[in-house]
């Protein structure tokens, strides 16, 4: 189940389904990845906010007191309850995706599917630090991206 968490007083002027077909979209892709990546559903918890709580979570948790597009929480827990893998949190700052979509002459819902993706590929344990790392995470965020039907997007440098 993708849990949404939209910050009191911020519009989303893009449909909810939107962001939680992005990160099912992530999901799926990574059901039929190799067995290092665990298989099953799984939930995850998306957040839309504005700058000051996404700088303040980079802040408290990484250190940097900036701002950012996108934070990745992993939690990888598993519900006592349902049995079910708990991934963790991706926390989107809203005007950030509306500066870079802007920036690179996208829509808002490219950039917010890019986001998602990226970041739920961080929770199931991708990274970018090393070249061979980055390669194998653009090469699933472009999967992804190509069922949401997004293939021309600009992969995230």
């Amino acid at each position: 189940m993708i849990f949404l968490e939209i910050d009191p007083g911020l519009d989303l002027p893009l449909p909810s389904d939107l962001l939680e077909r992005a990160a099912q979209a992530t999901l799926a892709q990574q059901a039929a990845a190799p067995a290092e990546y665990p298989k099953g559903e799984a939930d995850l918890t998306l957040v839309l906010t504005g700058d000051a709580r996404i700088q303040a979570l980079n802040r408290d948790f990484l250190g940097r007191d900036a701002s950012t597009d996108v934070l990745s929480f992993p939690a990888d827990e598993t519900d006592p309850e349902t049995g079910r893998r708990y991934l963790g949190d991706v926390v989107i700052s809203l005007p950030r995706a509306v500066e870079q979509a802007a920036a690179r002459g996208h829509a808002l819902e490219a950039e917010v599917q890019l986001l998602i993706v990226h970041s739920v590929l961080h929770l199931l344990g991708y990274d970018h630090a090393e070249a061979q790392e980055k390669a194998r995470m653009w090469t699933a965020q472009a999967e992804v991206l190509e069922r949401l039907g997004l293939p021309t997007l600009i992969i995230r440098e």
